[in-house]
């Protein structure tokens, strides 16, 4: 088997990891369908665990085939397609947070102008200056463009929101494209492995944690912010990303001490940045970014789907440009 797989083109090897994830998750799909079929009572408990099974299938599929749309269409059509996710998961975050009259230059200035620029600056490689164009120069200019609106009410509130909007969405989102443009020795080819890899350890370490959460309740570390995070549920989604990331070291780069070290960083800052998510989520009133109806899950909207993984991409890339000398 090995022999085969080594003996395929990089592309080859890209396209069959998509073929056995798509059918990973097909089977899933069909497994839990065929439970659903089955009769149960009321207030089952299995009701709502193959409620859960959804939801995180929902989930698994919307980024595999993000992420398989952007492998096919090429670099280029990657950076636009990660373009337009970040373009309606700021939609989303905006849309939840207030805003006045006197915003409307720098919401402008952020969706037409920043962030078409940011992923200019990634599509072309300017990894320098799209590392801080968002928060050197775009910070610098968007409260002077709110100021000359001359509307100081809630001034500070109102430019921190729509900051963060554009560091979480914008500035996050740019970094997974960016992946694909990093030149390994030895690896031409293969940048689309380093994306799956980072997004399915991410994403991993994500179920793992909102299962053991579920199953094995324990007392939550932030109740206010969140009811089913606890260090024990944290600490196994950590190990599970982890383990997985090490088995993973093949399709990477790394060795597989630093395959671990690079899942572990993945996971911790793709967990925590969902929690700070929630957190926000909870300030304005709200149980996910899509709207007010609840999914087991909590991932009705876009931004519920790509939250860790907008957390987990800045740090990642960063990390391994900043190890490997790229």
């Amino acid at each position: 088997m090995n022999t085969f797989i080594r003996a395929l083109t990089p592309g080859q090897q890209v396209g069959l990891l998509f073929v056995v994830l798509f059918g990973v998750l097909a089977l899933a799909s069909l497994m839990a369908f065929a439970y659903s079929l089955r009769e149960h009572a009321e207030g089952d408990p299995r009701t709502r665990e193959l409620a859960d099974v959804r939801g995180v299938l929902q989930t698994s599929w919307f980024i595999a085939i993000v992420f398989w749309l952007g492998w096919a269409a090429g670099e280029t059509v990657a950076t636009v397609l990660f373009a337009i996710v970040a373009f309606f998961a700021l939609r989303e975050f905006i849309t939840l947070s207030p805003a006045r009259r006197g915003d409307h230059r720098s919401l402008l200035l952020a969706f037409f102008v920043v962030l078409p620029v940011q992923f200019w600056l990634v599509a072309t490689e300017h990894f320098d200056l799209f590392s801080v164009f968002i928060p050197v120069y775009v910070f610098a200019a968007l409260p002077v463009v709110t100021a000359l609106a001359d509307d100081p009410q809630r001034f500070l509130e109102r430019n921190a929101k729509l900051q963060w909007g554009i560091m979480v969405c914008v500035y996050g989102m740019s970094h997974v494209p960016a992946l694909l443009l990093l030149e390994f020795p030895r690896y031409e080819g293969k940048q689309a492995f380093l994306v799956f890899f980072l997004a399915l350890v991410v994403q991993t370490c994500m179920v793992v944690q909102y299962l053991v959460g579920r199953r094995w309740p324990r007392k939550p570390v932030a109740p206010n912010v969140s009811q089913s995070f606890s260090w024990a549920s944290w600490f196994a989604g950590m190990a599970a990303g982890s383990l997985l990331g090490t088995l993973l070291t093949g399709i990477t780069p790394f060795k597989p001490g630093q395959a671990l070290a690079m899942a572990a960083l993945a996971c911790a800052t793709g967990s925590l940045g969902h929690l700070v998510m929630k957190a926000l989520k909870r300030d304005r009133g709200v149980t996910n970014w899509g709207g007010q109806m609840k999914s087991v899950t909590g991932a009705n909207g876009l931004l519920d789907r790509v939250d860790a993984l907008c957390f987990a991409a800045p740090v990642f890339f960063h990390s391994v440009r900043w190890y490997f000398g790229l």
